[in-house]
């Protein structure tokens, strides 16, 4: 019986889901079985998982259900004690699930290990990553959760088998935020353990997506609601600062992926939200930056702004050293 169970779902995947498998396989701790779950893909995603040659590899396939329905099913079919879930487009580092499960052996009474996230850029052949801010919340962090998903990704986190199932799993209602909404009820009833590194490669998509911006908004914003009517009384204090916290995430989301002047008006409409809710926000370094980008977007031609923005990729133009060694480099070439 494997130790752990990793469970992937995936739905039209046949582009990425070599590189994320070959990461997993690549583990520094190899007693897991691979759950795929095959959403109704239309690619070639089938035919490229039954190529591959591992017999810790189950596939199964359904009809399309979205995201959180896959990975439900796919925790109806794990064996392990343990289950970490990544999406399939998405790397881990080799140490990832080691240091994750040593982390749950030595903390008993916790039901969720969490590591830290580099969002990953691609670039042509290459990647560039920029670290998320490293945060240190363990035990009881359901008010720090109802503020920010500092998890950040379905891609993270490993779960005792048991706490996943106390709390019924994803939400399959929620198109947006569902991993979120999880780990909200798993911290009503579980303690939570970190892994102070960075281990997750979270891919960023690229191009423009306005369309996807406003959808995800909406999905998250009754995912909010939902989480804040089963908050407890002396918590409500706290809504203000997540939906403010919420706002400037979407206005920088929507200045990264959109050029349009549509995309670029949502930015401001968001930030000023956010700057309404909570005013100091404006003394936040992150509030600045964002906010000097729209600017740049808003006065000058999109040639001229793409010229001066360049300033603020710098940040993510360059990986952590401890990551510059052979074993990211092979997922990730």
């Amino acid at each position: 019986m494997p130790q752990v169970s990793v469970i992937i779902p995936a739905y039209n995947a046949e582009r990425t889901i070599r590189k994320t498998i070959e990461s997993i396989q690549q583990q520094t701790f190899q007693d897991f079985e691979l759950i795929v779950i095959n959403d109704g893909s239309k690619d070639g995603t089938l035919e490229l998982l039954q190529s591959i040659e591992d017999e810790r590899l189950k596939i199964s396939s359904y009809e399309n259900g979205g995201l959180p329905t896959a990975r439900n099913r796919g925790i109806s079919h794990a064996c392990g004690e343990f289950i970490s879930f990544i999406d399939a487009d998405d790397l881990w580092t080799a140490d990832k699930l080691e240091l994750q499960l040593s982390a749950l052996q030595q903390h008993p009474e916790a039901g969720v290990a969490y590591s830290w996230t580099y969002f990953m850029y691609e670039n042509g052949d290459s990647f560039s990553f920029h670290p998320c801010p490293a945060t240190h919340f363990e035990g009881n962090v359901y008010d720090k959760l109802l503020v920010s998903d500092f998890i950040r990704s379905g891609s993270n986190v490993m779960l005792r088998k048991q706490a996943i199932e106390s709390v019924g799993g994803f939400d399959p209602t929620l198109r947006s935020c569902e991993d979120w909404d999880c780990w909200l009820r798993l911290a009503v009833e579980w303690p939570f353990v970190v892994v102070p590194k960075h281990q997750i490669l979270y891919r960023q998509a690229s191009g423009a997506m306005s369309s996807k911006v406003d959808t995800m908004k909406q999905a998250a914003l009754i995912a909010l609601e939902k989480a804040y009517k089963a908050a407890p009384p002396e918590l409500q204090y706290l809504k203000k600062h997540t939906l403010a916290s919420f706002h400037k995430y979407c206005a920088d989301l929507y200045l990264q992926h959109s050029a349009d002047p549509s995309g670029v008006s949502q930015a401001g409409q968001n930030l000023w939200a956010a700057i309404r809710l909570k005013p100091q926000t404006l003394l936040e370094q992150t509030t600045i930056r964002t906010l000097i980008k729209f600017l740049v977007k808003r006065l000058f031609p999109a040639t001229v702004a793409s010229y001066f923005l360049q300033f603020f990729s710098t940040t993510r133009t360059a990986p952590d050293p401890r990551f510059n060694d052979g074993r990211l480099a092979d997922v990730t070439k």
